[in-house]
């Protein structure tokens, strides 16, 4: 009996040829691979792109801290589903202020979502200080799966005279200053308060913490410092017994005005607690 009439007695009596059972299990195996390619493939293509980025070091990152903010965010109900794409938030600085309230921000995310995390450099920088490259944590050696994580995070250290977020969204117009990105990635948290009072005293502190002490004079700081000081005074943290935003970025702006060794008691105690929460951890190697 030859091999053809074999086989087509096999066939007539349910047997499947090992050969073409072989087969089958590599189209499978292939149509998978394609399956996850495509994926792959359809995220870029919705994410925001930097083409003139010259320097990468892709890395994940997870703090070892418990996080303060205990917000049950959802990025499907925040942003709504995109299956296939990563959403990418982009935010271009200059080296010589970098953003230390979103590198905190940042850690905060890592703990929440699967953070796929990215520092450049831009042709317009000739070079930073390597803490600058390592600020969001090392390389991560499966930065090329994409579909993996949950949320991208790209810092591009760049000669702008304002910070600027980008976000993967198409139909969102980019995010200046980095008081507004925090608060975009406080939501993202789930972070932000619930009554109206607090979140206007939330964005009082903020702003007071961004024009005043970033950005004015002595006096002004020094006044700043006498208000944190009554505040503090009266409560732990801020916004009472819960920490927030308004402490990240105010404690953030008091130790980049290099006014953290001079800040009167009720504030230095502040500050000690706030490196104590381990989330600042990130920023003192940018002090130096």
């Amino acid at each position: 009996m030859d091999h053809h009439t074999r086989q087509n007695e096999d066939q007539m009596n349910g047997e499947v040829d090992p050969a073409v059972k072989a087969l089958e299990d590599r189209q499978d195996e292939v149509l998978r691979r394609l399956y996850e390619l495509k994926a792959t493939v359809d995220g870029l293509t919705k994410t925001v792109t930097t083409p003139d980025a010259d320097l990468d070091a892709t890395t994940l990152s997870h703090a070892p801290v418990e996080s303060v903010f205990r917000g049950t965010a959802d990025l499907d109900s925040l942003l709504g589903k995109d299956l296939g794409a990563l959403r990418d938030i982009v935010i271009n600085a200059h080296p010589a202020r970098p953003p230390l309230s979103l590198l905190v921000l940042h850690g905060l995310l890592c703990q929440r979502y699967q953070v796929l995390s990215s520092v450049h450099l831009h042709s317009s920088v000739p070079g930073v200080p390597p803490p600058l490259m390592s600020c969001l944590g090392p390389r991560h050696t499966d930065s090329y799966a994409r579909q993996r994580f949950q949320l991208g995070f790209t810092l591009i250290w760049k000669d702008v005279s304002k910070l600027q977020m980008k976000f993967s969204t198409q139909n969102m117009c980019p995010i200046e200053g980095e008081a507004n990105v925090a608060r975009f990635l406080s939501r993202l948290l789930g972070a932000d308060p619930q009554d109206p009072v607090s979140a206007t005293q939330m964005d009082r502190w903020i702003d007071t913490a961004v024009f005043q002490l970033a950005e004015g004079g002595n006096k002004e700081r020094a006044a700043v410092l006498r208000s944190l000081n009554t505040a503090l005074g009266r409560s732990p943290w801020l916004l009472g017994e819960g920490f927030s935003l308004a402490d990240v970025v105010c404690a953030c702006c008091v130790l980049q005005a290099g006014e953290s060794g001079s800040a009167p008691a009720n504030v230095q105690r502040w500050l000690k607690s706030c490196q104590n929460l381990g989330h600042f951890r990130c920023v003192y190697p940018l002090l130096q």
